[in-house]
């Protein structure tokens, strides 16, 4: 009888187990503007990113968020100025091959209190360890975080204001719910911006979610820059001799005799 109630006990805690792994936390999003139109008079726009963790059993430690918004990939190039007979010129350079045009990252709290530099590393949750592949010589490789030339990109894109860091940009609403916010600028390209969002709770990674955020032209700006990605020459062509049409005219109508 013992034997029974024994063998009893350990299926019992064996399911609970099996119970407790099964469970895993959720994520659901949902974003105030999945799609953005950028008409003649666009100035930016600014999304609201509401979310809910599902499966949250009673008495779970806190958790922690951390939301990245990552737009289309572009290369872009720094340059170091140097003095050369009393005149600073570009001397070196350093591209930096598909990053993001606009990178925006907002956690609930610093992003140093939610898990320990490996994690944040290996989850790229932070501008300064987020990674941008550059070309150094023949090779593509991201650098330490101090390079000067990453540096010197960080510092651009955040003075343009397309790269930000929020570390209190993530509010709980309640212990499953939360709300954060991100800005696309009036400069920022058309195309489609990923929001990643990731759950993290005593230092580790629970789970994360996606969604994202369409950015396009309106009416005929959108066709005009659809054709000009389709059909590069002649539009290349139209424009040149569109110039030279409106050269000539202005040319007859200012003409003196």
């Amino acid at each position: 009888m013992a034997a029974r109630a024994l063998r009893l006990l350990i299926a019992l805690l064996a399911a609970l187990t099996l119970a407790s792994a099964a469970r895993a936390e959720r994520l659901v999003l949902s974003v105030s503007q999945p799609q953005v139109l950028i008409t003649s008079n666009f100035t930016g726009a600014d999304l609201v990113l509401f979310g809910v963790v599902e499966d949250r059993a009673p008495g779970d430690a806190p958790y922690d968020l951390a939301v990245t918004v990552r737009g289309p990939q572009e290369t872009f190039v720094t340059w170091r100025k140097s003095r050369v007979l009393g005149i600073y010129v570009n001397t070196d350079s350093r591209t930096f091959v598909d990053c993001p045009a606009v990178l925006a990252v907002a956690t609930n709290r610093p992003a140093d209190q939610i898990a320990d530099a490996a994690v944040l590393r290996r989850e790229q949750i932070g501008l300064s360890r987020n990674i941008f592949l550059q070309r150094v010589g023949s090779d593509f490789a991201d650098v330490v975080p101090d390079d000067p030339f990453r540096l010197a990109f960080l510092r651009i894109k955040a003075a343009n204001g397309l790269y930000v860091e929020e570390p209190h940009g993530v509010t709980l609403l309640s212990p499953s719910v939360f709300r954060t916010s991100f800005h696309i600028p009036a400069s920022a390209p058309v195309g489609t911006y990923e929001v990643s969002v990731k759950l993290f709770r005593e230092g580790q990674m629970l789970t994360e979610a996606h969604t994202s955020v369409t950015v396009r032209k309106d009416g005929y700006g959108q066709e005009l820059a659809a054709f000009s990605e389709t059909h590069g020459w002649l539009y290349g062509l139209s424009v040149a001799l569109g110039a030279l049409l409106v050269g000539f005219c202005a040319n007859i109508l200012l003409r003196r005799d």
